[in-house]
């Protein structure tokens, strides 16, 4: 009895059907990095480390390493 492995699950998973406009994708990583900078502006240096850091994952992840897949369909 082999079991096939679960495909692993991604924190911010480029290849689910929400993120395929790049609207969203943008949307994602600016309000991320607005959410930084107005948590900087308030004095509260942890939060807007952590979503500093968030917002700069989600760049990497939708714009530097975004392979974008075709969507499963019938084949021809």
């Amino acid at each position: 009895m082999s079991q096939t492995p679960e495909p692993r699950r991604r924190f911010l998973d480029p290849d689910h059907s929400f993120f395929r406009p790049l609207w969203r994708r943008v949307l994602v990583v600016a309000l991320c990095l607005g959410w930084a900078l107005f948590e900087l502006s308030q004095g509260n240096v942890f939060w807007a480390i952590l979503f500093g850091a968030l917002g700069l994952y989600a760049a990497y992840v939708f714009f530097l390493d975004f392979r974008p897949r075709d969507p499963p369909g019938p084949s021809p």
